[in-house]
């Protein structure tokens, strides 16, 4: 049975909710089609740990290959520093929260814009952000 290509923004759309379905933080979606040939979506999340952007990336694959659909590259996935999995026409970039703002992809595709999730998505992405700032204002998240 051959299965139906998807578009690129369902393959966005896909990949964005398997990444919060792994509690991918501070996930943004950027339209880049206009600003480069080589995509038409970034997807930038975050994990808390290497373990996390690992699961985030491992989870990714696993709905991605349920839907037909698979990768031409995926890097880094070892370390779980910064995970890059290449779509074709969807980029996913998983960073650990420190490599995120130090390579600052975030900043350096600025002008492109967000792309306007359904309102769903955009409801998991709050409740996941308040969750992290929960998260980062526990007492047993601060060292003495």
């Amino acid at each position: 049975m051959k299965v139906k290509a998807l578009s690129a923004w369902d393959k966005a759309l896909l990949l964005t909710r398997a990444a919060l379905d792994k509690k991918a933080g501070d996930l943004v979606v950027r339209d880049v089609h206009a600003h480069t040939s080589i995509a038409e979506y970034f997807i930038l999340c975050s994990g808390r740990s290497d373990r996390q952007v690992q699961s985030i990336a491992q989870g990714l694959q696993q709905e991605a290959a349920s839907a037909g659909v698979r990768p031409y590259a995926v890097e880094g996935t070892q370390r779980g520093h910064w995970v890059l999995m290449d779509f074709s026409d969807v980029i996913v970039h998983i960073f650990y929260e420190p490599m995120r703002q130090f390579y600052d992809l975030d900043g350096l595709w600025s002008h492109a814009p967000q792309a306007k999730l359904p309102a769903s998505y955009v409801n998991l992405i709050a409740q996941q952000r308040a969750s992290d700032a929960q998260m980062s204002d526990s007492p047993s998240s601060h060292f003495d």
